[in-house]
């Protein structure tokens, strides 16, 4: 396992500056959002950009709030809520949606590990994927708008980064299936002070909200539990048909973790 990366300048300036940089490394990534000419880029920063993962679901979920919070003042709920969710799908440019459809048809339709691989890089949608993007998407459409218009706001802002961390456990504690693939650049173990930290970006508005009584503790805590329990299911399947993951798989554990967490919060809520 790779120890925590150092920079040859270790000032407090220049090491801020390069956590700085990994953040919109990772924004790049992830994500269309243009970054500042001064980052650069260097291939070595790629593995250790995965650590702000969260990060940069913290900043999906504020643009989808704000989306949502315009939309509500013309429009009913559930139109806000599909715009939000649009809004999020154009900014990280259906990344993780396409990474659930090929996953759906990869292990829908392959019978051995190879087969499975094969279909996954197949640029093609078929019907396993079709079906579930298209259910995944509707639940978490009603879900949404299930939910009390104040508890939408708080659950995006903690199911995008939350949901983030869940897709990193597989980095950090799972091997890369494929030799190459899109997410190969990153695909490294991450090291334990890699994920801590990814664990204290995901943490810091969770904990906000519940401070703020924006959502009932026991609500938050029924849909990370749901969630965890879904992506355990999740990387124990991949490592058995696949003995590992791919970045399909990152983007499906993703989308799977926010949808369940979502219901999770909304059993909470309801109950």
């Amino acid at each position: 396992m790779m120890e925590l990366d150092t920079h040859p300048d270790t000032s407090v300036r220049a090491r801020c500056v390069y956590q700085l940089r990994l953040f919109f490394i990772a924004l790049q990534f992830f994500t269309r959002i243009p970054i500042p000419r001064w980052v650069g880029f260097d291939a070595k920063w790629l593995p250790h950009a995965a650590r702000y993962f969260p990060a940069v679901g913290i900043v999906v979920s504020i643009v989808s709030v704000l989306v949502y919070i315009l939309a509500s003042l013309l429009w009913t709920q559930s139109i806000a809520v599909l715009l939000s969710m649009i809004a999020g799908i154009y900014l990280t440019g259906a990344f993780h949606e396409d990474g659930f459809a090929d996953t759906c048809d990869g292990f829908g339709g392959g019978a051995s590990a190879e087969r499975v691989l094969d279909i996954m890089k197949d640029s093609r949608i078929g019907a396993y994927g079709a079906i579930g993007i298209g259910l995944l998407l509707a639940l978490k459409w009603t879900t949404l708008s299930s939910l009390p218009a104040s508890a939408i706001l708080a659950a995006l802002l903690i199911a995008h980064p939350f949901s983030r961390l869940t897709a990193l456990s597989l980095m950090w504690r799972m091997n890369y299936a494929k030799t190459h693939g899109k997410a190969q650049p990153i695909a490294q173990q991450m090291s334990n002070g890699e994920f801590a930290i990814a664990i204290v970006i995901t943490l810091l508005p969770m904990i906000a909200i519940c401070l703020t009584g924006l959502l009932p503790w026991h609500g938050i805590a029924i849909g990370v539990l749901l969630a965890l329990t879904a992506a355990l299911w999740m990387a124990r399947m991949f490592q058995r048909r696949i003995a590992g993951y791919t970045g399909d798989c990152l983007g499906a554990v993703q989308q799977v973790s926010e949808v369940v967490f979502y219901l999770g919060l909304l059993a909470g809520i309801a109950y």
